[in-house]
């Protein structure tokens, strides 16, 4: 048999699962493709692959960004992979820039990997809370993984 509604099926409203929110379900991935440039502010609790500009800050669950891809804003993230170009800082927990990137800002983290050949202007620091870090520094207080010692990179 061939695919056969009846005129009873017709009337129902199609149900979509994958288009619905479910809650407590993972988001979607979302994909930002290299011919894209969003000026503004970009949040979701999903992953997100960018290829593509954002003029803005930039909040999500997961960044992987591609060669071509670029932020002008703060990057807020559980993990970052940087291929491409960031102006800005960067908060997560997780951090890689891969032998690709690009960054001109200062680097919160708690894990960190840096590939040789990735280019930085800027500084890392280490904190068991990169989000906490940018309250304790809007109030203007050292926060507690900045040590009162100057890096060689400062001298």
């Amino acid at each position: 048999m061939m695919f056969v509604k009846s005129k009873d099926d017709m009337k129902k409203p199609a149900s979509n699962n994958a288009a619905a929110p479910r809650s407590g379900a993972a988001p979607t991935p979302s994909i930002i493709g290299s011919d894209v440039q969003i000026e503004g502010n970009v949040k979701t609790r999903g992953e997100l692959q960018l290829d593509g500009a954002i003029i803005g800050d930039l909040t999500c669950g997961g960044l992987v960004m591609g060669e071509s891809g670029s932020v002008e804003g703060s990057i807020s993230a559980d993990s970052v992979t940087i291929r491409g170009a960031v102006s800005g800082e960067i908060r997560a927990r997780a951090v890689r820039l891969e032998k690709t990137a690009v960054v001109d800002g200062d680097v919160y983290h708690e894990s960190l990997s840096v590939e040789s050949g990735a280019k930085l202007t800027g500084r890392f620091a280490h904190t068991t809370s990169p989000s906490e870090a940018k309250t304790l520094e809007k109030a203007d207080e050292t926060p507690s993984f900045v040590s009162g010692t100057k890096s060689a990179a400062a001298e």
